[in-house]
Order: C-alpha cells, then sequence, then structure tokens
C-alpha cells in the first residue's frame, strides 16, 4: 500500500481554535463525485470487447447488456464483476477476460472525464468551509487525480489536507485496510475533538469505527441504503449538501 497527502498550505483553509473545530473527513468517489456513468461505460466497453473477442470462436454467442439502472443496482448491492457478467450472458470460462478488461481501462483518462460533481457538492463544500469546518478529503483514488480535480474546479483551497494512494486500483477494490490506513493518518495530522467521516461504503463505514469517530454514510454513491445499514453507520443520509445543512444545524458528530 501507498499513502500520500498533501500538507497544508497557504491556500488551504484556516482552521480556529484546535478544540471549537470541526473537522469532516470526507470520500471523493461517491459522496462528491459521481462515479456511475463511468463504471457503467466501462461496463460497456468491457462487454463488448469480450463478446467481440469470444464471438471469433462461438458465432452464436449472445449477450444481455444490462440497462445503467440495472447495472447501478447491482453495483449499490456490491454485486462483483463476475456476477454481473453472469447476468449479462456470458459464460464462465468468458468471465475471467471480462473481468480483466474492466480493471485495464477503468482508470482510462477518457473515461475518468465521465466523472462529475454531485449537484450541490460545491455549495455545500463552501457553506461549510464559510462556517469554520475543516475539510479533509480521505480517498483511495489516486492523490494526484483528486488534488487536480480539485484545483481544476477551485475547490482545493477549501480542503486542509488531501490524503490518497498511488495504487490506481485501490478505489475499484475498496480496500478497507487501505483507508483505514488513510483515516489513521490524516487523523494523526489533524488532532480534533470534532470528527466525523463521511463516506458511501463498508469502507468509510469500518474506518471510522475502527478510529473511534461518526460514521455518515451516504446512498448517493456506490451503495444501497439497506446494504450500508448492515454496518449500522451513526448516520445514512441522501446526499452531501443534505449532509451538510445537518451538520450545521447540529454540529456534534
Amino acid at each position: 500500500m501507498s499513502v500520500e497527502t498533501i500538507a497544508k498550505t497557504a491556500s488551504f483553509a484556516k482552521s480556529s481554535c484546535q478544540s471549537k473545530v470541526l473537522t469532516v473527513f470526507c470520500d471523493f468517489d461517491g459522496p462528491l463525485v459521481d462515479v456511475s456513468d463511468r463504471y457503467y461505460n466501462t461496463y460497456q466497453l468491457a462487454l463488448h470487447e469480450t463478446y467481440h473477442y469470444y464471438s471469433r470462436f462461438d458465432p452464436f454467442l449472445k449477450i444481455n447488456p444490462l440497462s445503467k439502472k440495472e447495472f447501478w443496482q447491482m453495483k449499490q448491492e456490491r454485486a462483483n464483476d463476475q456476477e454481473i457478467a453472469l447476468r449479462s450472458g456470458l459464460k464462465v470460462q468468458q468471465i475471467p477476460y471480462f473481468v480483466q478488461q474492466v480493471r485495464s481501462i477503468v482508470n482510462d483518462v477518457s473515461l475518468l472525464t465521465k466523472d462529475k460533481f454531485h449537484r450541490g457538492v460545491n455549495w455545500a463544500l463552501a457553506l461549510l468551509h464559510s462556517q469554520g469546518v475543516r475539510l479533509v478529503v480521505v480517498t483511495l483514488r489516486c492523490q494526484d487525480q483528486v488534488s487536480q480535480i480539485l484545483t481544476n474546479y477551485g475547490l482545493l483551497r477549501l480542503f486542509s489536507g488531501v490524503y490518497g494512494t498511488t495504487d490506481a486500483m485501490a478505489a475499484y477494490s475498496n480496500n478497507i485496510e487501505c483507508k483505514t490506513a488513510l483515516l489513521k493518518k490524516a487523523l494523526a495530522e489533524h488532532q480534533t475533538h470534532r470528527t466525523c467521516m463521511i463516506g458511501d461504503t463498508e469502507a468509510d463505514i469500518l474506518a471510522a469505527k475502527a478510529m473511534g469517530i461518526s460514521a455518515i454514510a451516504l446512498t448517493c454513491g456506490i451503495r444501497s441504503y439497506n446494504y450500508l445499514q448492515q454496518f449500522e453507520p451513526d448516520q445514512i443520509e441522501s446526499n452531501f449538501l443534505t449532509t451538510a445543512y445537518h451538520l450545521l444545524a447540529d454540529p456534534t458528530p
């Protein structure tokens, strides 16, 4: 596991008295950014390539592509690539090729452009920052990608730190141990009595629990309400904007 961080600079948000600061640690993909188009396009391309490859040997091969709604419902219930491949009509022996295709293209530059900030995220970040909340990104995504995206949108100045990896596949595989290590490092460098972790997967919830801080799960990402509920987060919210309003109304996570 390789971890990178961005230390505080003059452009980052200034914090107030340490004991009074509310620090919000937040995942990137899911809570802030909608990755559903990228993941679905990755699935479509991988399925097409697998069909093209195996149809040379089996002219009667038929596939049943999932709609985006069907695909995303499976992802939100944590169906793996193998299950999705079977549901799409691929045979067992064809699945490894499909999975290989998915993993080889999911972080392709042309697909990364499909990622978009959720509606209201920019406003929510600015609102929290204006009220003195310290914002810290803790993500399994490559740190360089995240910092560049935040810079492109003029949002990097709102954050006190960005903690990410150098492993392009860490986010896709949702490595719980890696997320916990990242959060531990972030907590050590941003000591405060009032903290919470906002995320959209079990990795975020379990990392927060391991560190003894409040876990807020969001359903706007890659896990459903029912799936997230199994891990008993302190709160389940629909999106980041709603969460921001609730934190400011009752900032005692």
